[in-house]
């Protein structure tokens, strides 16, 4: 695999590669996801759950939400890969957590990226304490958090307010891992991934352990295929047997596009390599030779920004869908595969903001001038067909009016005549 890694990285074929992939990947229908009852419960338009593999929701009047149970036999691992919860899908969340009987939460991206909204904010914070989803009945309370460089580490409690049952959930949050990037190095990643191991999360006597970013596919698919690869290496008599394209190639069977950028790929070859010297000796004193050897996680290229104070949540039997105010407003742009994998710097990203900005204002006053156009044209059809209209009215009796009045007068004359 290193020498494989090695070809691929001194030719430079890593785009090559990551469209070949994209290109077997096979097509599934997801006609569920497109139903218009569903289309605001989808962060993306072009990310969508297949129908054979999406996780169905079973105590709610709607059983869609976008996750895809995504099933590793031979590594005996199983994942629920989900997009990031918007603000009126929380407790549609908790709810498919609470039924997939999952242990933990692996969420690897932060509430507030680049100045938007990645994902809600659907855990409790240690100033709040609790939150209440009325929708789905449950109530979500923090019992611990621990920070680390890169990641922190929480214990939550969710309460079924119908029957009153408690369980305890982990929540692994990573918080440096960029928007369609990768971690500075395989460092802090493997550690992380060790750490959630450690948990027994993953271990098959639990549930899926859902794992999220923004779309559920990029940095998730990574997570995943990471994890999913070291496994398959430790178990296999011959670990270099484990190839990293066939294991995408087959968890793509479940979930769309996953690894988004060939950057991604690269960096799960390297996580794959890395992990390998760290897993396959048996020696533990070697073990932590290597751990010791793996390069110190770099600090995050960007300030990691306090998630937005949530909403005030309304009484426990508030109908409002989620514990929400109002209506959900999310963004439906495209974060597919097709998007650029490289981020564009902060001046650039600002003029590209501004005249996003400059766009839509004038694309706006287009429409209202047009909308007042058409408003003013149907006003003047409207009192033209109104005029028209009484015409039509007073048109046969004003005919009736001079026909008598002409008789009248013609009568009148010839009397007189007649004298």
């Amino acid at each position: 695999m290193e020498q494989e890694f090695e070809e691929i990285d001194s030719s430079g074929s890593w785009q090559n590669l990551y469209n070949e992939i994209r290109n077997q990947a096979g097509e599934y229908s997801y006609r569920v996801a497109r139903l218009p009852a569903n289309r605001n419960l989808n962060r993306y338009r072009d990310v969508s759950p297949y129908d054979h593999s999406r996780v169905k929701l079973e105590n709610s009047e709607n059983d869609y939400i976008n996750a895809s149970l995504v099933m590793v036999e031979e590594a005996q691992r199983a994942y629920i890969l989900s997009q990031g919860p918007l603000r009126n899908t929380c407790g549609h969340f908790w709810l498919m957590i609470w039924e997939q009987c999952t242990k933990a939460v692996i969420m690897l991206n932060r509430v507030i990226e680049k100045g938007s909204e990645k994902c809600a904010q659907y855990w409790p914070t240690s100033e709040e304490a609790q939150m209440s989803f009325t929708d789905t009945g449950f109530i979500v309370r923090l019992l611990s958090e621990e920070d680390r460089s890169y990641y922190t580490i929480r214990v939550l409690e969710l309460q079924n307010t119908k029957t009153g049952d408690l369980r305890e959930i982990y929540h692994f949050h990573y918080t440096t891992w960029p928007d369609f990037g990768v971690p500075e190095s395989p460092a802090s990643f493997l550690n992380f991934l060790f750490k959630v191991r450690e948990s027994g999360s993953l271990d098959p006597e639990h549930g899926p352990s859902v794992v999220h970013c923004s779309a559920g596919i990029g940095r998730s698919g990574t997570f995943a295929l990471v994890d999913t690869c070291l496994i398959l290496m430790s178990k296999r008599q011959n670990p270099s047997s484990v190839d990293i394209q066939k294991v995408l190639l087959d968890m793509r069977e479940y979930r769309m596009g996953l690894i988004q950028t060939p950057d991604q790929l690269r960096f799960s070859y390297m996580a794959v390599i890395e992990g390998a010297k760290l897993i396959l000796t048996d020696d533990p004193a070697q073990q932590k030779n290597l751990q010791r050897m793996l390069p110190r996680p770099a600090p995050p290229s960007e300030p990691d920004l306090p998630p937005p104070p949530p909403p005030p949540r309304p009484l426990l039997y508030d109908s409002t869908p989620n514990g929400q105010p109002g209506p959900s407003v999310e963004p439906q742009a495209a974060s597919a595969d097709h998007l650029l994998s490289q981020e564009p710097d902060s001046h650039n990203l600002n003029l590209a903001e501004n005249s996003g900005h400059v766009r839509k204002r004038n694309r706006e006053e287009r429409i209202a001038s047009t909308a007042q156009k058409v408003q003013q044209m149907k006003q003047r059809l409207t009192d033209s067909e109104r005029k028209q209209e009484q015409w039509l009215y007073w048109k046969p009796i004003l005919l009736n009016v001079g026909a008598g009045a002409a008789l009248a007068v013609g009568l009148f004359v010839c009397w007189i005549y007649s004298q």
